[in-house]
Formats: structure tokens, C-alpha cells, sequence
């Protein structure tokens, strides 16, 4: 396989932890990124930079160095994008259809632990894994999150299967945990 490169859409860094994370919608016509000054930049298909905006932390008396973006993850329809955090929260931002439509935060979700990995297999159902070794199931119509699961084990990733009825969980101390929606629990440990 030979690689090119094509070309940079943003100017290099100069920071630790340059871009902590980076997705494409699931309809191809978005890229968000995460930079180390906690913006999120978005992008559209051709790689023009259409937006920017900043995070905030879960509480504004701690300040915007009191925590980094860990996660970010698109909605199912690509119009909301979900950002966790260290400081234990996850923000979902509207971004709506067009590019013209004004970025509002839609859900708050507070957690117990530190955001470490997220994936949103449907429209009401956003999976969030911490550090403290939770994976929580979060409902964006209720605004309410449950534990589906707990390990005591850091939360490293997560991956949705295609089908979007089941996902993985990888852990810091090597374990995979495989759930499925349709019996509701785990399915099996690696």
C-alpha cells in the first residue's frame, strides 16, 4: 500500500496532546476534531473548515484548563455530536442540518468517572465508557443515563458491531466485554 499526502486542514501544533480525537459523521459530510485548546472545529466534505467552537467545562468555576476532551462521537443522522470529557460529563451539541444553524448544547450527561470512549448506535441510545470502568447507556430523549455494566478496569474503547444492535468494550488490562441490546447483557469476556 503507497500512502500521499494530500494536504494539512489545520496548521501544525505546537502543544502536548495536539488533536486528542478526530471523526467523520456517518454521513461523510462532517469532520469534527478536538485541539488541545479544547475548540472543536468542523469541517465539511471537501475539508473546508466551516465551524469552530469552544467546550466548556462541567462547572465554570473550575475553568477551561481543568479538564481535556477525551471522545467525540456524531449522532446516527449526523446532526448532534456528543464530546466527552476528563472532568466527567458529556456535552451533546446540536449542530443541525446546514452549516447556518446555530450550535446549542441539546443533553448533559454527568458521570461518575472521566469520558474515556463513546459510540451512538441509534438516535436515543449514546454508550459511554469511563475511567472508573463503567459503561453507561445514555437516553438523549429522557436526558437520563444508566450503568448498563461495571468492571473495575478502565475503559479504554468502544466499537459498535454494523448492525448496531451490539457493541465491544476494550479495558487497560486487556479484556474485551461484547454486549448485545437484544438480550441485554453480556454476551461474553475475551
Amino acid at each position: 500500500m503507497k500512502l500521499k499526502f494530500l494536504s494539512s486542514i489545520i496548521e501544525p501544533q505546537e502543544t502536548f496532546s495536539k488533536i486528542p480525537t478526530i471523526i467523520y459523521s456517518p454521513n461523510g459530510k462532517k469532520l469534527a476534531l478536538a485541539t488541545s485548546d479544547l475548540n472543536v472545529t468542523l469541517f465539511d466534505e471537501k475539508f473546508q473548515k466551516r465551524d469552530k467552537f469552544a467546550t466548556k467545562p462541567v462547572e465554570s468555576k473550575f475553568g477551561k484548563k481543568s479538564y481535556v476532551i477525551n471522545s467525540l462521537v456524531f449522532s446516527p443522522d449526523s446532526t448532534k455530536l456528543a464530546i466527552g470529557q476528563s472532568d466527567n460529563i458529556t456535552f451533546v451539541y446540536r449542530l443541525g442540518e446546514t452549516w447556518d444553524e446555530k450550535k446549542v448544547i441539546c443533553n448533559k450527561f454527568a458521570q461518575s468517572g472521566a469520558v474515556t470512549a463513546m459510540v451512538w448506535p441509534e438516535e436515543n441510545r449514546l454508550i459511554i465508557g469511563l475511567a472508573d470502568g463503567k459503561v453507561r447507556y445514555a437516553s438523549v430523549n429522557s436526558n437520563k443515563c444508566s450503568t448498563l455494566y461495571k468492571t473495575e478496569v478502565f475503559v479504554t474503547s468502544l466499537a459498535q458491531h454494523p448492525n448496531r444492535r451490539s457493541f465491544a468494550s476494550g479495558h487497560s488490562d486487556g479484556s474485551i466485554i461484547l454486549f448485545s441490546f437484544d438480550s441485554k447483557s453480556q454476551v461474553g469476556k475475551l
